[in-house]
């Protein structure tokens, strides 16, 4: 499983959407499905700007954690 922490790092920094939207040029609607974690796909150029405007690293948004067996 893949667990995304974006809404813990923008909650962190008080950053809203609407604002990391206009920091990293991508759609308001890109970053609500990121933040709610209802994208099926995500480009590696998105997730590039999102790292660049929150100052973080990809480990710090995404965690793999293994699935039980």
């Amino acid at each position: 499983m893949i667990l995304n922490k974006l809404s813990e790092i923008m909650g962190r920094k008080r950053i809203k959407m609407s604002e990391l939207a206009r920091m990293t040029g991508l759609a308001r609607s890109t970053i609500f499905e990121f933040y709610y974690d209802k994208t099926k796909v995500l480009k590696l150029d998105t997730l590039n700007k999102i790292c660049w405007a929150l100052e973080c690293k990809v480990e710090d948004i995404l965690e793999y954690i293994p699935d039980e067996k």
